[in-house]
């Protein structure tokens, strides 16, 4: 199936349901783990209906879905039907969807020898290669950080290692303020909405993220 790019995802206007770049996802408080166990069963027997697989974490209190098309290599529109579907079965539950509680974060290596390193890191950590994409790894299971390697300057002192952490826009503008409340520094936005700069009172930098202004294939902001 065809990929929908970002903006298409938004226009479906998905309520509860948040795009972090690497998929759809959100949160859904169940408030206990029998109600989340019945959810998660809800949603399989769909999704074993359709053929088509979301990623469920379940803890006590909440479950967290991810919906993506691995065999398109990113969201299509039976993602959306499919997000629908889970959003009806979580109202029928008396559960709440939380969208706005979901984030996730990749890790970047700031490397002027992006050949050289990638190997070393992709075996210490036990990942594989990210298919369609020759400057990141990731976690086989798809349960930690996928890390991605961006061409630097060689000139020290530089920084070696940041986040990126992808959240919804809405919630773009709270973290700007936490962040500098608690001492840090905006350091670049010209590339907003797309990813923001900051830094710890240390010079620590790390990008907030978003999906906007993106193309329907870009993952990582290029600061």
């Amino acid at each position: 199936m065809t990929t929908l790019t970002a903006q298409q995802i938004a226009d479906a206007r998905l309520t509860g349901w948040v795009n972090l770049g690497d998929g759809l996802r959100t949160r859904v408080r169940t408030g206990d783990f029998a109600t989340g166990l019945a959810l998660v069963e809800a949603i399989g027997a769909v999704a074993e209906e359709v053929q088509h697989h979301p990623d469920l974490d379940l803890r006590y209190a909440f479950l967290d879905v991810r919906l993506v098309s691995h065999d398109a290599g990113g969201v299509t529109a039976r993602d959306v039907a499919l997000a629908r579907t889970v959003t009806d079965l979580v109202a029928r539950m008396g559960a709440a969807l939380d969208g706005a509680a979901v984030q996730r974060f990749d890790l970047a290596l700031d490397t002027p020898e992006r050949a050289g390193v990638q190997p070393f890191w992709r075996a210490l950590l036990g990942y594989e290669d990210t298919p369609g994409q020759d400057d990141e790894v990731r976690d086989p299971a798809g349960g930690l950080p996928a890390v991605w390697f961006q061409e630097s300057g060689a000139g020290e002192p530089r920084q070696r290692w940041h986040l990126d952490v992808w959240v919804d826009p809405s919630a773009v503008a709270g973290r700007v303020e936490a962040a500098t409340a608690a001492g840090g520094t905006l350091v670049d936005d010209t590339a907003a909405p797309s990813f923001w700069v900051l830094a710890d009172p240390e010079g620590n930098r790390s990008c907030l993220c978003t999906w906007q202004s993106r193309d329907a294939g870009a993952d990582g902001p290029a600061d």
